[in-house]
């Protein structure tokens, strides 16, 4: 079995994407000569040319526009965001423009577009380029949102979104494109939209998405030394969000716990523990519990980023207390 990177994966995507469909492009920052900020269409010029990876200038409203456009006149466009961060600059197109046409002509024409962005900690890239800005997305409806938190799903995750009706907002965490996995692409991908249980428990049921999967997972592994076992759900994406994954595992449990790297305060976290709270109340036995990031702009300081969003630490600490 290969070991393939993340970046790598997201490369190998689009590439057998674009070869299957002539009508997909990609546009953005820097994706054609120089291959990408974080080099996930690098060389890919060398194959489908300069018509299909398209440099733009620096502006966020203009990569998003043209992409809106090319996906109203039958094109499916890339467009790709250096940063999460940048989505403000761009809201118009993407949320008033991009998330409402369907609706707004009533269903007669649609904007299949993707829209690639990377967020999150651990570059030390201060408070404007290391945000978690998925619940902007989440709270716009019409949206479609995925957030891979393995290779195998960086590589599918994609691929299914470049086949969707709607506007898919794709956000890759910034530290995972160097991971690697022994992964095999051959085999048959959960249905879009479906979360994944990673790891199965009778104790805690916690629910994550993204690179804290990784977090989750190895808080897992030293809980279990304790003698705890976890049961991991990886949603794979927000929107379309299989909360009835969630509600059969935590049905079966009765206690869970969020993990989400965005802020604390109406984010991901606070959606998804009320939802839990409001659905599974019969069968809860203690409150839902929320391990999410600080509500501070995140530092350039490596140890102050470190310590503003959940590490396994954080993660298994917490669920100690809510198990003792």
């Amino acid at each position: 079995m290969p070991k393939l990177a993340y970046r790598d994966a997201l490369k190998q995507a689009l590439t057998d994407a674009m070869r299957k469909d002539p009508d997909i492009f990609v546009i953005g920052e820097e994706v054609g000569r120089y291959g990408g900020a974080y080099g996930v269409t690098k060389g890919m010029i060398d194959e489908f040319g300069a018509d299909r990876l398209v440099d733009t200038p620096i502006s966020e409203p203009a990569i998003i526009g043209t992409a809106v456009g090319a996906a109203m006149a039958g094109m499916r466009p890339v467009a790709e965001l250096m940063y999460v961060d940048f989505i403000g600059m761009a809201m118009d197109q993407l949320c008033n423009q991009a998330a409402k046409i369907r609706y707004m002509f009533g269903g007669q024409i649609g904007v299949p577009m993707v829209l690639r962005t990377q967020g999150g900690t651990g570059r030390s890239a201060g408070a404007p380029h290391s945000q978690s800005l998925e619940a902007y997305v989440m709270h716009t409806p019409g949206l479609r949102l995925a957030m891979p938190g393995t290779v195998y799903d960086a590589y599918h995750l994609l691929r299914q979104a470049l086949v969707q009706p709607d506007p898919v907002v794709f956000i890759e965490h910034k530290s995972l494109y160097a991971i690697s996995e022994d992964v095999d692409l051959s085999v048959r991908p959960p249905e879009w939209g479906k979360a994944v249980v990673r790891r199965e428990g009778k104790d805690l049921v916690i629910v994550t998405y993204s690179r804290q999967v990784l977090h989750v997972m190895e808080a897992a592994d030293e809980l279990s030394k304790l003698g705890i076992e976890v049961t991991v759900i990886d949603l794979r994406t927000l929107s379309p969000l299989d909360f009835d994954t969630v509600r059969t595992e935590v049905e079966k449990v009765g206690k869970a716990m969020v993990v989400s790297e965005g802020a604390m305060t109406a984010g991901v976290a606070a959606e998804l523990a009320a939802r839990i709270s409001e659905e599974c109340f019969d069968f809860l036995e203690d409150p839902v519990v929320r391990v999410a990031g600080e509500d501070v702009p995140i530092s350039v300081s490596v140890e102050l980023e470190k310590n503003s969003i959940p590490s396994a630490t954080l993660i298994q600490d917490t669920a100690r207390r809510l198990l003792a």
